[in-house]
């Protein structure tokens, strides 16, 4: 039996007014995504998924679409859903068929309904904004609106990915929240400060609050002591605003001037959208 579903804005962004079907599928002609943006899947929750299929069935269907061989199909979205039906037994599960022009078109359609299904972990999140970013074009408010988030929420999950390695790792893992990460990335050209102040959170269980004072501290102990304060002349050196201007650019990730006159002067800050500035302003009121 065919019967028409909707899948939600990103399916409908992309397709139009794809037509879908609907219809119980052999689990065993189901292959995975090759470009399934999740690589963590907590065993734990996928039992817990598993126990709830047993007990309700498979309440959300999977998107598949046909992978070009006779009576197989490639999931699209609900890779989870996937692996706990197989856990539970099922040999069937409810599927819905879309029609996918090219491998372009399954790789945004993967990223944009697992973005949208909150099935990421942050750092998962954010490297499926980078694909969309770079494989497609797209500006980050491009992005905001495929996914149907914030453009702030685009820009401050993207920078999780200034971190080392490890962090990430740590964050993905669920050792450290995506609010610890925003905070260590103000470390970012210090490594080994990150590291020390990740194994405090970690040996502490400090809260996002608490790591902020002491990434504050930290940053501020960074500064020569000479530059702490400016001595009160009719001039600052240019050398010592252009160290200023990198650093708050690079803070605040905009264009920044100082503009200075005898002891006096100004900070212009640009934004770019309603969005942008309040991304600005929460950079800006951090820590008060």
């Amino acid at each position: 039996m065919v019967k028409k579903l909707g899948l939600g804005q990103g399916v409908g962004l992309l397709f139009g007014e794809e037509k879908e079907k609907f219809f119980e599928c052999d689990i065993a002609k189901i292959v995975p995504n090759k470009h399934q943006p999740r690589s963590d899947f907590n065993p734990q929750d996928l039992q817990e998924l598993s126990e709830s299929i047993l007990e309700k069935g498979v309440i959300q269907p999977l998107i598949v679409t046909c992978n070009g061989a006779d009576d197989v199909y490639e999931l699209v979205a609900g890779e989870r859903r996937l692996r706990a039906s197989k856990l539970a037994g099922l040999s069937h599960v409810p599927v819905v068929l879309i029609d996918i022009e090219n491998e372009d078109s399954l790789l945004e359609i993967a990223l944009i309904e697992n973005v949208q299904r909150t099935d990421l972990n942050p750092i998962e999140e954010a490297e499926a904004y980078r694909k969309l970013i770079e494989k497609f074009g797209y500006t980050q408010e491009e992005t905001a609106k495929r996914v149907g988030k914030q453009r702030v929420t685009v820009t401050n999950i993207l920078r999780l990915l200034k971190l080392p390695d490890s962090v990430r790792k740590d964050i993905s893992a669920g050792l450290l929240s995506e609010g610890h990460g925003r905070a260590l990335v103000r470390l970012v050209d210090d490594p080994l400060k990150i590291q020390e102040i990740r194994d405090l959170v970690i040996r502490n269980g400090l809260s996002v609050r608490q790591t902020e004072k002491i990434i504050k501290k930290a940053a501020n102990d960074k500064v020569p002591a000479d530059k702490k304060k400016i001595v009160n002349s009719d001039e600052i050196s240019r050398s010592y605003r252009n160290t200023l201007t990198t650093q708050m650019t690079n803070y605040l990730n905009t264009k920044v001037s100082i503009i200075h006159s005898g002891t006096r002067g100004k900070i212009e800050v640009e934004y770019y959208s309603p969005d942008d500035l309040e991304r600005v302003v929460a950079l800006l009121l951090a820590g008060h």
